[in-house]
């Protein structure tokens, strides 16, 4: 069993549906796929990685409170469509003060108006957003390199 810090990868509403939902915006690769590479790539970086994904958004926001009895170092997020309305997921990640990197499979800034707008950004350490599921495995490799905290060796 893996030892190194937690990371929760949070997936919210409608991404259950890649591979199906308009791939011409969101690409050919299903969640299940982006989440096991995700996990693979994080165990060759030493660390551990739950995936989590709801169309609820309670259910995101009482995940996100769970992070302080679990030990969590911090998130990568994909608030999805709830970037552009949600303002109890921000105050979640505002209360249990948590690193966090804001990823979007699609560039937000060249779709509607109202894509462009994110109650996050301004709180999240990182943005991603136009890169696919690349911009998981920009966020994983940054949160690794510039958000953990630095590990005492033992004796």
């Amino acid at each position: 069993m893996a030892t190194g810090p937690l990371l929760w990868l949070l997936h919210g509403p409608n991404l259950n549906m890649l591979g199906q939902r308009e791939p011409e915006v969101y690409g050919s690769q299903t969640l299940e796929s982006i989440n096991a590479q995700s996990v693979l790539l994080a165990q060759s970086l030493g660390l551990r990685l739950e995936c989590f994904q709801s169309n609820h958004e309670g259910e995101l926001v009482d995940r996100i409170q769970q992070a302080l009895n679990q030990n969590v170092e911090g998130f990568v997020i994909n608030p999805a469509g709830f970037t552009h309305t949600s303002v109890a997921l921000r105050d979640a990640l505002a209360a249990v003060a948590l690193p966090f990197v804001e990823v979007h499979l699609s560039n937000i800034h060249r779709r509607e108006p109202f894509r462009s707008h994110s109650y996050f950004s301004d709180k999240a350490e990182a943005v991603v957003c136009g890169m696919g599921p690349l911009g998981y495995e920009s966020a994983i490799r940054f949160f690794h390199k510039h958000l953990l905290k630095p590990t005492t060796p033992s004796r």
